[in-house]
């Protein structure tokens, strides 16, 4: 399978320059003339256009809308510096040129180094957003190191933005993979099997359980693929490829609705609709499709009925 390409939100084009974060001198001197990219409930600021490009803005022109607890040094980009704030407000600020988004939305329509900026500040701010408050003692907790670490004023206890670890994996042979649903998706949707990894449980055991669990199906030759961060809110998603050693499909958990076998063809004629083609799930489908030989999902799936095509 190739790797040539990274999965989208992955190819960050920052240089993150860690050795800066605790010089406030430096820091302080670099928001002056930063470019600040705004996140206003867990959607990014973007250009109305096509295509789409990320608005970065100076601190004027944010100023009195910036939630300061958020602020958080993301690095250098071409020799700008760059921070993420979170917007507060029940509306998204009125004035600010673009529009607000979801960035599992439009991630597709951006090109990847600004897909992955904007995913890495809006992690960045939603982590602030959700740990304003100590776990241990219950105290405020206050921002250091440019934004990549609360400490709390009462025990002094450190908080770190964490990534919860979950497993996605395509069970496939040759001629056809294993997929599921879950009840809320859109009609037809199909995706691979996913889960997160549990504490004492290695990534490989954790990808035989998940499928077990979810499928009954027992797994074999489980070989890593690539990985994605998934900021929503905070999973970096692990991928995998293993192959099937049974035969029977038995929805143990009841996590999903229904699990089938798909074949190539299900897919492009239009029996199965794709998980977004944003997703380290329709990377792992379509780097298996294109393993055929003269198939290619991203040619085919141009000329089909249109269900199978990806969702952008």
């Amino acid at each position: 399978m190739s790797r040539a390409r990274p999965n989208i939100l992955s190819a960050t084009p920052l240089d993150r320059l860690g050795q800066r974060r605790r010089d406030e001198a430096w820091l302080a001197e670099a928001l002056d003339a930063a470019r600040l990219l705004p996140v206003w409930r867990g959607r990014n600021l973007v250009t109305a256009g096509d295509p789409l490009q990320p608005v970065l803005l100076d601190r004027a022109a944010l100023d009195g809308l910036v939630s300061d607890d958020t602020e958080t040094f993301l690095g250098a980009w071409d020799e700008t510096q760059c921070f993420a704030v979170g917007l507060a407000g029940d509306a998204p600020p009125a004035g600010l040129p673009g529009t607000f988004a979801d960035v599992r939305d439009i991630g597709s329509r951006l090109d990847d180094d600004h897909a992955a900026l904007l995913a890495y500040a809006r992690a960045m701010v939603t982590w602030h957003e959700g740990h304003r408050w100590c776990g241990r003692c219950g105290g405020r907790t206050l921002v250091q190191e440019a934004g990549h670490v609360r400490e709390c004023a009462a025990c002094e206890a450190k908080h770190f933005p964490r990534v919860d670890p979950a497993i996605i994996v395509l069970v496939a042979d040759e001629s056809r993979c294993l997929l599921g649903r879950q009840a809320g998706w859109p009609p037809h949707r199909y995706s691979t099997i996913a889960g997160f990894v549990e504490p004492g449980e290695s990534l490989e055991d954790a990808v035989q359980r998940e499928v077990l669990e979810e499928t009954g199906m027992p797994v074999t030759d489980i070989v890593y693929h690539s990985s994605q961060p998934w900021p929503f809110p905070s999973s970096l998603m692990l991928g995998f490829t293993a192959r099937p050693a049974g035969e029977t499909i038995d929805l143990r958990d009841k996590e999903l609705e229904d699990a089938r076998w798909v074949e190539r063809d299900d897919i492009v004629c239009g029996r199965i609709l794709m998980p977004r083609s944003l997703s380290i799930a329709y990377r792992l489908i379509e780097d298996w499709f294109d393993e055929a030989p003269g198939r290619s999902l991203a040619r085919e799936a141009q000329v089909g009925p249109g269900i199978g095509r990806p969702e952008r």
